[in-house]
């Protein structure tokens, strides 16, 4: 098996769970939180700035690659570890989350997607078997399979046929993989907020057999309380010696809900998007470094933080440089929120090790105030 998950610890308190998760790029512990190269690069970092960070694995844009600056360009460099300098794992998306994000440029087919280019107008059309030709062109360790992400709500029947098509092209994806010695793929679990429709989806990927399952659909504007029931209905039914992902979770709070109901990977751009608009997340919550308070405050973003920027800078100097509109700013802001994301999931780990981990969870809620404010940055 190309994609190994070794289990080494479950929860007492829940159905958490320590782990680590071996790719032909090297192995990483989880939980871990996954930061986001859309473009072969995470917004404004460095490798050396993401490992110094903590990163051991990051995520790449199938769709966004395949349209600039070309798969087969990326191939011609010798895969995306080598196009970016990247030596260590990488997971690239399908392309189906742009069917659901781009829901006013597409046509979904049971071929495929037909596409209006985001920027161009360019005509485009995405089937299952040219995401993995995109996949296997770029070399990721992890692939996905190709799936419609549906929106929230949606009615049952619309769901039922979204997820008979999802399963009919997860099968499509595996007979197209051309590369299962070197490249892992992992199937997409979709069916909104219904369980019969989740549990079929599982077992029939389940049937048709992937590295890794990831659970897909959330996060896309359903409320709270729904997603946390989908993850206790889903996870259990999901192999216990395989990856279990959740798409698009960034914020400490769902990290925290999502591990306490067994996810073992996450992923979100809200880290660097937040930062590029001077957001940071901190051990006391949100705080906007542009606000009037910190001109004059010479401490560091967060004492509890030990990423380069709190190490070096300030809260007036961070504001003076969004305030100036310097791009170092952005990057250093970027960096403290990647590191912040995952040095929360280092504490995860360490937290299920010694069986605390409602112990952490209650700390970090109180911390950011969200038992007050339930909105999670």
């Amino acid at each position: 098996m190309v994609i190994e998950y070794r289990l080494i610890k479950e929860s007492n308190e829940c159905m958490a769970r320590l782990g680590e998760i071996k790719t032909p790029h090297g192995t990483f512990p989880t939980p871990m939180f996954m930061a986001v190269g859309t473009q072969a690069t995470v917004k404004t970092l460095t490798r050396e700035e993401l490992e110094d960070a903590g990163a051991r694995i990051i995520l790449g844009n199938a769709y966004h690659l395949w349209t600039q600056p070309g798969h087969l360009l990326i191939k011609e460099a010798g895969g995306l570890h080598k196009f970016m300098n990247w030596p260590r794992p990488i997971l690239t998306d399908s392309g189906g989350f742009q069917v659901f994000s781009l829901a006013q440029l597409r046509d979904i087919g049971e071929d495929g997607v037909t596409f209006r280019h985001h920027k161009s107008g360019e005509k485009l059309h995405l089937t299952p078997e040219l995401s993995i030709e995109i996949q296997n062109a770029l070399g990721s360790d992890i692939m996905m399979a190709f799936d419609e992400c549906p929106p929230y709500p949606a009615s049952y029947d619309y769901l039922k046929n979204s997820v008979e098509r999802t399963i009919r092209w997860a099968r499509r994806c595996k007979k197209a993989h051309r590369n299962p010695d070197s490249q892992g793929l992992f199937g997409i679990v979709q069916g909104g907020e219904y369980r019969d429709l989740r549990a079929h989806c599982a077992r029939e990927l389940i049937n048709i057999g992937f590295d890794g399952y990831a659970v897909g659909g959330l996060s896309v504007g359903e409320p709270k309380e729904i997603q946390n029931r989908v993850l206790e209905e889903t996870t259990p039914l999901l192999p216990k010696d395989k990856p279990r992902y959740l798409m698009g979770v960034g914020s400490p709070g769902m990290i925290l809900d999502a591990v306490e109901r067994g996810i073992d990977i996450f992923d979100c751009v809200l880290p660097t998007r937040i930062a590029r608009h001077g957001t940071a997340m901190t051990s006391r919550g949100r705080l906007i470094v542009r606000n009037k308070e910190f001109e004059h405050d010479h401490t560091p973003l967060d004492p509890a933080c030990d990423c380069y920027t709190c190490r070096h800078y300030t809260k007036a100097y961070l504001r003076h440089l969004f305030k100036a509109r310097e791009m170092l700013g952005h990057r250093l802001l970027s960096l403290h929120n990647v590191r912040f994301l995952i040095k929360l999931t280092e504490r995860i780990r360490a937290a299920i090790a010694g069986d605390s981990f409602y112990r952490l969870k209650e700390e970090i809620y109180r911390e950011y105030g969200l038992y007050e404010n339930e909105k999670d940055f």
